[in-house]
């Protein structure tokens, strides 16, 4: 792959909410996470672990499992003034190859009961003696918890793992397939780790639909002048 090619991966990539009605052969994502897990990752820890998910009854159940948090999360009074309007609850299903009705709602259950297949990903959970030190040190120090404030942002076990849903989302793309990275499920964080059986020292990130692209999203970016500083 030249440099054009590869330029062209990358900018036609598009986050992909609607899927054919189409199965998916495992080595297609067996050969995209083989990809994925080549990313850079700090102190070369490689502190991922990918769940592909076909079963239907899998995905039904981290679908309710986000129904019933988002119906908490609604109920409160305080999200009356914010919440995003969108179908009312109960609301049938859209078909495969039709657009959603109403705003694409983060982490909505309708994309994982019918996504073709999920990867959800998690990210194991690592401490730093040294940011340890600081955290003891931020009870008392108000430089420490300043320090500490840029840390926890800058998270660096989510930061690697990340890097390798980027890796996987070309490498889906590459292989004729659509993705979209969701992170909207993570309200639903302890029950979907609880239907996965996510070992205890990891955390559940991210959770990645998978299909045959039913739509074309023609998106543009940003000028660089806008979002690049250079300092000479």
């Amino acid at each position: 792959m030249n440099t054009t090619e590869f330029e062209q991966l990358i900018k036609t990539r598009r986050s992909i909410h609607v899927f054919q009605d189409k199965p998916i052969p495992e080595e297609l994502i067996m050969k995209a996470l083989e990809l994925a897990i080549w990313a850079p990752s700090a102190g070369n820890q490689q502190n991922w672990l990918f769940y592909v998910i076909y079963s239907q009854e899998v995905k039904n159940r981290i679908a309710e499992g986000m129904q019933s948090v988002n119906q908490i999360i609604m109920s409160w009074p305080e999200m009356a003034s914010v919440r995003p309007p969108g179908p009312p609850p109960g609301s049938p299903l859209p078909a495969f190859g039709s657009p959603p009705p109403g705003p694409r709602v983060p982490g909505r259950p309708d994309m994982i009961r019918q996504s073709p297949v999920l990867i959800a990903v998690a990210c194991k959970k690592t401490v730093n003696p040294m940011d340890q030190v600081i955290i003891e040190k931020a009870k008392t120090d108000p430089k420490a918890r300043q320090i500490i404030d840029g840390v926890n942002i800058a998270d660096t076990p989510v930061q690697s793992v990340s890097g390798a849903i980027a890796y996987l989302q070309l490498a889906l793309h590459q292989l004729g397939l659509g993705s979209v990275w969701m992170t909207g499920p993570t309200q639903a964080k302890s029950e979907i780790e609880q239907v996965l059986q996510v070992p205890p020292d990891y955390h559940f990130i991210a959770m990645i639909p998978v299909g045959y692209p039913a739509e074309s999203p023609v998106k543009d970016r940003k000028p660089l002048s806008e979002v690049v500083r250079v300092l000479k």
